[in-house]
């Protein structure tokens, strides 16, 4: 089993940073031909909404929820039963959706007041949003549907085939933004079509493999069906939950709205770039473990159900922690390498590169809560991460109008990095509740090694931390490289740095069989 994990981890890592070497791609050709300013802003917004819907209803809610359920039936029903219940959950959740995406499209200029109401102050900007959100809302429809294709094939152990598919997203937006939008008075219009193609794009990619694996839906219609309304049960607790941080995300960009235009853009570019770690470890781990957990819950193996989560904190802890220290002290040359030409001025570097620092202040604590929610979830458990991330967001919107405030009080030029600070804070509150009631609960209990792992990994971030500060330039001097050497030098420091770390890491002891998963009682006796 643990073999099989990290095989899948590598899988799901390895086709994660291919999408996301595209996805960088995709923004350096929006920050060199967009820049940062109102159209970018308008279609970021426009852009952000149904991905906000999508987190909700496809990543989170729907997955969350689905997966365990499905994961039961194909262990303990016949094959038939299962494609049955994938046809009746593709129907409902079909029909749910195209719902959604009538009312969203009708209903574009009250969403754009509702998630921007800075843009109130300039017609022109408004009316903008709200043309290229009814362009990006029916992505909604087809991403959530490609969540469910993709929630079938991670449940046989196909992990590939869903991690890949956003690369479609990065290709579609490039495409658009090179060959649409020079045809358009208002070249971010080519970018919206981009969406709602790659949407398309996105759930026709995955019908071969669901036909391959005998699993594609003949939707029908099933509210009344039991297994959906258990699916729904247990996505209405995790809807809050996921709406939790789809709010403070609103706040978020609710309050960048009314500060300086290009607050939403650098908040965004800073944001991608945290994403990208995230994404190659965190949630790939998340993606893995999540049928693991929920197979050892029903067959009532706790301590199987432990060491699964304790081995993958554990490697998320080897590969996080570096990479958090990396994103803080690299923050200025990242985002000149990536973004600084043409339309994307040297005062876009600075304001992106403060939002960069201080969400990477914050990477570990999204990262425990990727993999720690998995083991609510698993069990069937949507409550408890509602209660934790209701005390989060509540302290992190506590936070975000306190920081803000305070960096315009000052002066400081950049008041929209308090609100990347804000969420960084809340994100190690929701982590810390979250371990709380695992431990109280006796789901979890972690194993041996802990405390000579986290010095071994401490040291080597700090060794590496001290080498990339002392070693790479300041940004000033970054500015003035060629692009070529921009990317030269980045590529060294990076590859320096994780050199350092995991030479430091062996030099003190590490070996791989300090990161295998403990074998438990209950799989010796089988």
């Amino acid at each position: 089993m643990a073999s099989s994990l990290v095989r899948s981890t590598t899988v799901v890592s390895g086709m994660t940073f291919i999408s996301r070497i595209l996805g960088f791609g995709r923004d350096v050709v929006l920050a060199v031909m967009f820049g940062a300013g109102p159209a970018m802003d308008a279609f970021l917004v426009a852009f952000k909404i149904p991905n906000f819907l999508r987190r909700l209803f496809a990543e989170g809610a729907f997955a969350q929820s689905f997966v365990p359920v499905l994961s039961a039936t194909r262990d303990q029903e016949s094959g038939d039963e299962v494609k049955a219940l994938v046809s009746v959950v593709a129907g409902t959740l079909g029909v749910i959706l195209m719902a959604l995406t009538v009312i969203g499209v009708i209903a574009a200029p009250l969403l754009i007041y509702l998630f921007a109401p800075g843009f109130a102050e300039n017609a022109a900007q408004f009316d903008l949003a709200v043309d290229l959100l009814r362009l990006t809302f029916p992505y909604l429809f087809f991403i959530s549907l490609t969540a469910l294709a993709g929630g079938v094939l991670n449940t046989y152990g196909h992990f590939a085939v869903p991690a890949v598919t956003p690369v479609l997203l990065n290709i579609c937006l490039i495409g658009a933004a090179a060959l649409l939008s020079p045809y358009f008075a208002e070249p971010t219009i080519g970018l919206a079509i981009g969406v709602f193609l790659a949407g398309v794009a996105q759930l026709v990619f995955q019908v071969p493999f669901l036909i391959r694996l005998d699993r594609l839906p003949r939707p029908r219609w099933g509210w009344a069906n039991e297994k959906v309304r258990r699916i729904l049960k247990l996505m209405l607790p995790i809807m809050f939950g996921s709406s939790i941080a789809q709010i403070m995300l609103l706040l978020d960009t609710i309050v960048a709205s009314f500060l300086a235009s290009g607050s939403v853009s650098w908040l965004y570019y800073a944001d991608r770039l945290m994403e990208f770690p995230l994404g190659v470890f965190s949630i790939a781990i998340a993606t893995v473990i999540l049928p693991s957990l929920s197979a050892r819950h029903a067959a009532k193996s706790t301590e199987a159900f432990s060491a699964t989560l304790d081995w993958a904190l554990k490697v998320l802890m080897v590969l996080g922690l570096p990479a958090m220290v990396g994103l803080f002290i690299l923050a200025g040359p990242l985002v000149i390498t990536l973004f600084n030409y043409r339309s994307f001025t040297t005062h876009d570097v600075w304001m992106s590169q403060y939002a960069l620092m201080a969400y990477s202040l914050g990477f570990m604590g999204f990262s425990i809560v990727k993999v720690l929610v998995t083991g609510f979830f698993s069990r069937e458990d949507s409550r408890t991460p509602v209660k934790c991330g209701v005390i989060s967001m509540l302290s992190a919107m506590a936070m975000n109008l306190i920081f803000v405030g305070l960096f315009i009080w000052q002066g400081w030029s950049a008041p929209h990095a308090g609100l990347a600070l804000a969420g960084s804070l809340g994100a190690f509150v929701n982590a810390g509740l979250l371990y709380l009631y695992l431990r109280r609960s006796a789901a979890y209990a972690p194993g041996a090694g802990w405390v000579a792992l986290y010095l071994r990994i401490v040291l080597g971030c700090v060794i590496m931390a001290v080498v990339l500060h002392f070693g790479a330039a300041d940004a000033t001097t970054w500015m003035g490289r060629e692009a070529w050497i921009r990317a030269a030098w980045l590529a060294l420091w990076i590859v320096a740095g994780m050199a350092i770390y995991f030479v430091t890491l062996a030099a003190t002891g590490l070996r791989p069989h300090h990161l295998r998963m403990a074998t438990t009682a209950d799989e010796t006796a089988q």
